[in-house]
């Protein structure tokens, strides 16, 4: 079920389609990406972690701005389109 619980502005969306963007990337990286090149596979470890960190931080930052309603087993997703929040639950 998906309910709206709030708004960002679009500087905001653009925030959080960077590193949404950045994230989906790194991920396929990783998928082509082995440990034998020790190098760039500890980079890519590296910029994974940062990215997850900067991508959550940005979801609390936020919520507690914007005191948006949560739940126990739900999530927040933006519509990139309209800058609307919605919390998702099961």
């Amino acid at each position: 079920m998906k309910k709206e619980v709030g708004q960002v502005t679009h500087e905001e969306r653009n925030e959080i389609l960077a590193l949404y963007e950045r994230r989906n990337g790194l991920n396929e990286l990783a998928k082509i990406l082995t440990p034998e090149n020790v190098e760039l596979y500890e980079r890519l470890v590296t910029d994974m972690g940062e990215t997850a960190t900067r991508f959550q931080n940005w979801w609390t930052d936020k919520s507690q701005k914007y005191q948006w309603e949560a739940a126990d087993d739900a999530h927040w997703e933006i519509d990139f389109k309209t800058c609307k929040i919605y919390l998702v639950t099961k």
